[in-house]
């Protein structure tokens, strides 16, 4: 059976998750989340991708990225890839593969989705009960989103940008978000979506999206769903 194709656009963000083979731990000591993110940002720049959120959980990982090209993520997924298992494998004594097959992914409306899809990515160490504030996780980007943190990894993407003119505001603009909870059908999409590769946002810009690849895009009914159900 033919491999299911990925559909990414230039100047679209998208939601990317690659988790471990069988659900096994790919990051085992902090060294590990290091090298990860120094080859991240080497791919990302090499390959022309924007990264505006990212999380490292313990057997998997979300990216919110913007590319340049239409095979810019898989390129750089590739690359990190192509350094990360070989050094896991060394460092563990382990063979084979690390990770779930090929990685999985959407775009996203950013007009609609792009600071839900944020919290989201920036939440899950929350959800999974790791910590109680998203400002005591080290491996996201919540760090260098909402505090004086920096974080060389994160290219402010332009909806980030005009929540307020000077980083301080934004930075607290950005804070308040996270006051608000995320509702179990924003939850249930963003799931949905990036499981399937339709896109996230309404049925006029999955249509848009479907008009500019020349194709169906995905399986996930379009719009959101009536249930609320995780």
């Amino acid at each position: 059976m033919p491999r299911k194709p990925r559909f990414y656009l230039p100047g679209i963000p998208a939601h990317v998750i690659q988790r471990g083979n069988s659900r096994q731990p790919v990051f085992f000591e902090t060294n590990d989340y290091l090298a990860y993110l120094a080859w991240l940002k080497e791919g990302a720049d090499k390959h022309g991708c924007a990264i505006h959120a990212y999380c490292l959980m313990t057997n998997h990982v979300h990216l919110l990225l913007t590319p340049e090209s239409q095979e810019a993520i898989s390129k750089t997924i590739q690359f990190v890839g192509r350094h990360y298992v070989p050094y896991i494998n060394k460092s563990y004594g382990k063979s084979g593969t690390l990770w779930e097959g090929r990685h999985k992914g959407c775009v996203i409306d950013s007009n609609a989705y792009l600071f839900t899809c944020m919290r989201y990515i920036e939440l899950n160490p929350v959800r999974a009960g790791m910590v109680q504030r998203p400002n005591d996780y080290r491996w996201s980007s919540y760090r260098g989103n909402a505090t004086q943190y920096t974080d060389k990894l994160i290219a402010p993407h332009a909806f980030y940008q005009q929540l307020a003119q000077d980083i301080h505001n934004r930075q607290f603009a950005y804070r308040e978000l996270f006051r608000i909870a995320l509702e179990a059908d924003q939850v249930h999409d963003i799931r949905t979506t990036v499981h399937t590769g339709t896109p996230l946002g309404n049925t006029r810009f999955c249509v848009q999206i479907e008009k500019k690849l020349k194709c169906r895009v995905g399986q996930a009914r379009r719009g959101r769903p009536k249930g609320k159900g995780n």
